[in-house]
């Protein structure tokens, strides 16, 4: 059987193991430079239980330039298209792997990629594989640290999760910055952006009183559109703190607006990176409607904060738990904020339109469906807008206060 269609074999959500081996840390440095980046990986890597397993770590796309086990050169590894095994591994030990990667011809928009002169990632849900070699799957989370080396005049702002916490000038008109994010997130909310922006800032004060950074990066030219992005996130963040009482939980908050984008928008941890569609409007360029989606959008991809990335899934079969709950919050944003009436009328219009004709047709599934071929394939309006039906009708079965004690435990 080839890789390629070992890789295609159907998951099944009855066959779930927890892995052989965790991740508790990984430190990433990146070499922005054409035509490869550099990538170094440093995780710190502990056996679950007692056993000697082999550790197999997914990658797709990599050229392998070195690894070493405990600072030590490790010549003994099992290097398939889409997988690295190692053997004989002690119960804790320091993983260094190097790979190079070429962003620029990566045209699949997962892993690292460049999105017009921008350096852009896109890792849900399974898409960091194609940046280092690593157990690429939700149940494994490590808390990460991020160097970003780049050409300044090119590259001038250099993002990543978490915190900003170094930066300074290299020779030959290089520069860094280093990211520090200090809660444990599973792979696929990892996120890079290096680039040239025009950026709208602020602020925002949480209800324990923390200010925070907020940032929105535009192309050049674009900033008379940003502003109502803007408005849209400081009113999520005040909602997510007056509805459920969830408040931001790192020093700033960044969004990147980008034309080549899969999604609509993804909640990569304090740095969520979005399709210009979403971002941009004035009223010049903009209807009601696009208003609407774009509070939306930055409303639930702000959500997913707790709803997805601080409570995140065990496995890619429970996505609607994550999608379909923070659907029902930006629902019930979007209500709170307009009229409930109006969008309690859309929200079903999509459902008995579109989502049921799903439902009758062969794509039809459940919101937690049983087997998986390709996971991409899974985000649908049965995951997303049913999910958050199902999600509706726990909160009219429990009432708001019950409801409201369940989401405590949750998160």
């Amino acid at each position: 059987m080839t890789d390629h269609h070992q890789a295609m074999k159907a998951k099944y959500r009855q066959d779930y193991q927890a892995p052989f081996y965790w991740i508790d840390s990984i430190d990433l440095d990146f070499q922005l430079e054409e035509p490869l980046c550099r990538v170094t990986a440093i995780s710190r890597i502990r056996r679950n239980g007692e056993h000697n397993e082999v550790l197999t770590l997914d990658g797709e796309n990599l050229q392998l330039v070195s690894i070493s086990i405990d600072g030590v050169a490790c010549e003994q590894f099992e290097l398939t298209d889409n997988q690295l095994r190692l053997s004989n591994l002690p119960a804790e030990c320091v993983l260094t792997i190097v790979t190079d990667l070429d962003a620029a011809a990566n045209t699949a928009l997962e892993g690292l990629y460049k999105s017009g002169d921008a350096y852009c990632t896109q890792c849900e849900a399974e898409g960091f594989r194609r940046i280092t070699y690593y157990l690429d799957r939700p149940d494994i989370l490590a808390r990460y640290s991020t160097r970003i080396t780049a050409d300044k005049a090119k590259y001038p702002y250099l993002l990543s999760n978490g915190n900003k916490v170094a930066s300074g000038n290299l020779d030959g008109g290089r520069h860094f910055v280093q990211w520090q994010d200090p809660f444990p997130k599973p792979s696929y909310l990892f996120a890079l952006v290096a680039g040239d922006f025009d950026v709208q800032r602020d602020h925002f004060v949480t209800m324990s009183g923390r200010d925070v950074a907020l940032e929105i990066f535009v192309d050049k030219g674009n900033l008379d559109r940003a502003g109502f992005a803007m408005e849209s996130l400081i009113n999520s963040m005040r909602w997510d703190e007056q509805r459920f009482g969830l408040e931001y939980d790192l020093d700033i908050y960044m969004i990147v607006a980008v034309d080549f984008f899969n999604m609509g928008a993804m909640e990569n941890k304090g740095l969520n990176v979005f399709n210009s569609k979403f971002v941009l409007a004035n009223p010049q360029t903009a209807t009601d409607s696009d208003y609407h989606g774009i509070e939306r959008v930055i409303g639930h991809e702000y959500f997913h904060n707790w709803t997805g990335n601080r409570v995140t899934c065990r496995d890619w079969f429970q996505l609607s738990l994550k999608e379909g709950l923070t659907v029902f919050r930006d629902q019930e944003f979007s209500s709170d904020l307009g009229s409930r009436g109006v969008n309690r009328i859309n929200n079903v219009r999509t459902v008995r339109g579109p989502q049921f004709a799903e439902d009758a047709g062969p794509m039809a599934h459940p919101i937690r469906p049983d087997v998986v071929i390709e996971m991409n394939n899974f985000y649908t309006l049965t995951v997303y807008e049913k999910g958050a039906e199902v999600i509706r009708m726990l909160h009219t079965l429990l009432g708001e206060a019950n409801f409201q004690a369940g989401m405590r435990c949750y998160s």
